[in-house]
């Protein structure tokens, strides 16, 4: 059974969570502030961190960076702040994904599933796997190659830069800005459209159908994401 841990200071909202995830057989605990989340992923080793950002005791992005330090657990940004440089603060901290308030029941269960499925990528090791294959394509870390449908893409040193990125944190959001930073140099934080560039490169080669991306999956204002 999956363990979830609500993190939110708002009694109504955690108390609705509460309730729905126990109805769908999750197991939940609740912490009110960062100290007490931080605390109990160490005690009660949740699967999945549903985490609020406006805490009373430090912001949930300073609790997602301790996080990181020893613990990979996923933890899913629930927020009422909508600006899109908070969305990347937080997946730079090293969130998996990010959900706005208010939000519909159904797509916070949709995310949370999602985010679930992901644990077992998240396994030592898991990260170091050299080669990955989807239905579409097969792509080879180690040798560098990648085939799609049996027969060899050539990828440009540039787009297998950036594919790796997003290979190496699959299931995970990356953010745009560290995309830039990561193939391109710490200088390059804003030039989005060099993304939006290679990306369609990518789909193009790689995505059955291009503009309808079943693996290289964009986030609008976000990030990137590699599903297999």
């Amino acid at each position: 059974m999956t363990r979830v841990l609500v993190v939110d200071d708002e009694p109504q909202l955690a108390r609705l969570l509460v309730i729905n995830l126990k109805a769908r057989k999750y197991e939940v605990d609740c912490a009110q502030d960062g100290g007490t989340a931080l605390d109990a992923v160490a005690a009660r080793r949740p699967d999945v961190v549903l985490l609020d950002l406006g805490l009373p005791d430090m912001d949930g992005i300073e609790v997602i960076r301790r996080l990181r330090v020893w613990s990979q657990v996923p933890v899913l940004v629930v927020s009422a702040r909508h600006g899109s440089q908070e969305k990347i603060d937080a997946l730079d901290a090293g969130a998996d994904d990010y959900v706005t308030k208010p939000f519909s029941m159904d797509e916070l269960l949709a995310r949370l599933k999602a985010v679930g499925r992901r644990v077992s990528v998240r396994e030592p090791g898991a990260a170091d796997e050299e080669v990955v294959e989807t239905e579409e394509f097969t792509i080879d870390l180690l040798a560098k190659k990648a085939r799609r449908r049996g027969q060899g893409v050539r990828l440009t040193p540039t787009e297998w830069h950036v594919l790796e990125i997003l290979i190496r944190n699959r299931g995970r959001l990356v953010s745009q800005r560290r995309l830039l930073q990561e193939v391109w140099g710490s200088s390059y934080g804003t030039q989005t459209n060099y993304l939006r560039v290679y990306m369609a490169h990518l789909r193009r080669k790689l995505e059955a159908d291009p503009s309808r991306p079943r693996h290289l999956i964009t986030a609008p204002g976000m990030g990137y994401r590699f599903e297999a």
